[in-house]
């Protein structure tokens, strides 16, 4: 972006359902990025989106900040395909991320997490500039934003405490490390005279009723 106005369609391509969107890797941009993305989906019509794909683009561009360098030149494309939104973020570095390798270590970030919680599929994929970090969400689910920006923050906290010590591929890790955050959880519930199959069930019970009303 760079001092330009962050309008959708004024850049390279704004054809039908696929957008793009160049910007430099700085924080100032992050906000513009990130509020060109939800202007672009509201012209589309799936609005409803916006706030997940707000936090995936923010994630993604804060990964090109913190692990290819500031200042350097990426890309968001958007474009949206049936009952999804496909997110592009590509940059000119040619290593690509670990997320499916073994041993889940730096990039099994919040970033990462988030991804997870967010996409119905994401990958890397090396490309002739370099390489691009793709994630699908799903137009028409209720994502629950707040609450999967707060469960990642939380996952990642955890795990740099210390707290998930598994070994695999990432997306195996981020299981683990969330069914261990929750036994954590209900140990703490329990020293406190509380009853875990009771807290339990209330949570099933806020999750059911958020999902039924989406």
């Amino acid at each position: 972006m760079g001092g330009r106005t962050a309008v959708p369609g004024t850049y390279l391509e704004a054809v039908q359902h696929r957008c793009v969107l160049p910007f430099e890797a700085l924080p100032s941009e992050v906000r513009l990025l990130r509020h060109a993305a939800a202007a672009q989906l509201s012209q589309w019509g799936v609005p409803a989106v916006g706030d997940a794909a707000q936090l995936v683009v923010t994630e993604l561009a804060t990964n090109v900040i913190k692990h290819v360098g500031e200042g350097s030149a990426a890309t968001l494309i958007l474009e949206r395909k049936r009952e999804r939104l496909r997110v592009e973020m590509h940059d000119k570095a040619s290593a690509l991320p670990s997320l499916h390798a073994a041993g889940c270590d730096s990039e099994c970030g919040r970033g990462l997490h988030m991804l997870a919680a967010m996409a119905v599929d994401w990958g890397t994929v090396a490309t002739a500039a370099g390489k691009a970090v793709w994630c699908e969400i799903e137009l028409g689910q209720d994502t629950g934003c707040l609450r999967m920006e707060r469960a990642a923050d939380a996952l990642e906290s955890y795990r740099l405490r210390g707290g998930a010590l598994q070994q695999g591929r990432c997306d195996v890790v981020l299981e683990e490390t969330a069914v261990e955050l929750i036994a954590d959880l209900l140990h703490w519930t329990s020293a406190r005279g509380l009853d875990p199959d009771d807290v339990l069930d209330r949570a099933q019970m806020h999750y059911e009723a958020e999902a039924e009303a989406a």
